[in-house]
């Protein structure tokens, strides 16, 4: 490789440099590439190209044409996305210095030689009949000399991390535009609300994962809008919609949702019924065309109802005050609560009390701290809804948990508690 442009190397120099290297000419094609840097001027050494390493889900939607973005705010840290998976985006060193080369040749391509055909590649098995003939005579084997610039050089690039959806942005904006019936909406500044598209370009993740997590939310689209509603306002439109279940006597997975929509006419507006009934309910199993509600989703708002100003219940009295919310046929569970309450057991009177995980901080060391000064002991599964948001599919809750705190077996269960 040669600095100055003002010079072509020539077969002579190429010559010179394989007797000086001390290189076999028997191993060696037909046409040797003169590498030349990038000259110090506009259009060479670009820095507007970096190196991607990708996995196979990142290549295959590259080839298929699938789209594939960067996200991230001033404030925050870039992410990759497909259309189904978000990435961590972190800067790496190359240990040696990597040229790309526009038009660099393989070393196969660059043999007119049968023996060193691209179909059979280098024969080797020839070298030592050739040896035998030409003890005394050298022949030279390089015959052609190409020029090859160098486009950039580069010194790192960027490594990608598959990671969780980071959702905590969707919370955030919604939460300030909660939509609390019509009568309210003058009270909204309307410059704060997202159409979909414009959120989905601002929260880090996937379309996918995007719809997922709306869902997750039980965000809707009002007036092309995408909006969370107000949990008195949800309570409200959730109880009549039951009340529709239980007027008609319908079983609970054998609901039908025009008869639904058509009751809530004149009371909710339509879209509110509509994108209420979607998140809270799934087609039937056992009747085509029938629907049926989530239990858990079900229940965990009533839960949620009654614990939302923090207020700490006795264990069985909380039980009792929930099912008897509950329309007849859902029955409660402990699992329903997962990332809106506690059950704390190890008190001198067993209770729950609400502690919702969009309301703890994003960054792990606080929310760690957050979570052991609200209850000192939890096992995997009670501290786990708080702390997967942090995991990845290389680093999981339990990792995370056994660096970040200490661990004990209590009768046969491990316990977490602070490190500090």
């Amino acid at each position: 490789m040669i600095y100055s442009q003002d010079y072509a190397r020539s077969i002579d120099d190429v010559r010179v440099i394989v007797r000086h290297a001390k290189l076999d000419h028997k191993n060696l094609t037909n046409t040797a590439q003169a590498i030349y840097y990038p000259r110090d001027e506009p259009g060479h050494d670009l820095g507007n190209i970096k190196l991607l390493e990708v996995d196979e889900h990142i290549l295959q939607a590259v080839e298929n044409n699938d789209g594939v973005c960067f996200k991230g705010a001033l404030n925050e840290k870039v992410v990759f996305c497909t259309e189904s998976r978000t990435y961590e985006v972190k800067e790496a060193e190359i240990s040696n210095s990597l040229l790309l080369v526009n038009g660099l040749k393989l070393a196969q391509a660059t043999s007119r030689s049968p023996i060193k055909s691209p179909k059979g590649g280098v024969n080797t098995s020839m070298d030592s009949s050739m040896e035998e003939e030409e003890d005394a005579e050298t022949i030279d084997t390089i015959d052609d000399v190409e020029r090859r610039e160098v486009v950039k050089v580069f010194h790192d690039y960027f490594e990608l991390r598959q990671v969780k959806p980071k959702y905590r942005k969707i919370i955030d904006l919604l939460r300030l535009t909660r939509y609390a019936g019509p009568e309210n909406e003058h009270l909204i500044d309307r410059s704060l609300l997202f159409r979909f598209g414009q959120l989905l370009d601002t929260v880090q993740c996937s379309k996918d994962e995007f719809h997922e997590g709306l869902k997750k939310y039980r965000a809707i689209e009002v007036d092309d809008r995408v909006r969370m509603l107000d949990i008195e306002y949800e309570y409200r439109v959730l109880t009549l919609l039951l009340g529709v279940l239980l007027e008609n006597s319908w079983e609970l997975d054998a609901i039908d949702k025009d008869t639904t929509l058509d009751a809530m006419q004149g009371i909710i507006p339509y879209e509110i019924v509509n994108g209420t009934f979607d998140v809270y309910t799934i087609p039937s199993e056992r009747v085509p065309g029938r629907w049926q509600y989530r239990e858990d989703m079900v229940c965990a708002l009533f839960a949620e109802k009654i614990l939302q100003n923090g207020l700490k219940f006795h264990i069985d009295e909380f039980l009792v005050t929930w099912q008897e919310a509950l329309p007849e046929g859902f029955e409660v569970s402990e699992k329903y609560l997962r990332g809106i309450g506690i059950v704390d057991r190890e008190g001198s009177v067993p209770c729950v009390r609400g502690l919702n995980e969009a309301d703890l901080p994003m960054n792990l060391l606080v929310r760690l701290s957050t979570l052991f000064r609200t209850k000192e002991r939890w096992n995997l599964e009670q501290i786990e809804p708080y702390i997967e948001c942090f995991a990845t599919p290389a680093v999981g809750v339990t990792s995370i948990l056994a660096k970040y705190t200490r661990s004990l077996v209590v009768k046969g269960v491990r316990i977490y508690v602070s490190k500090h």
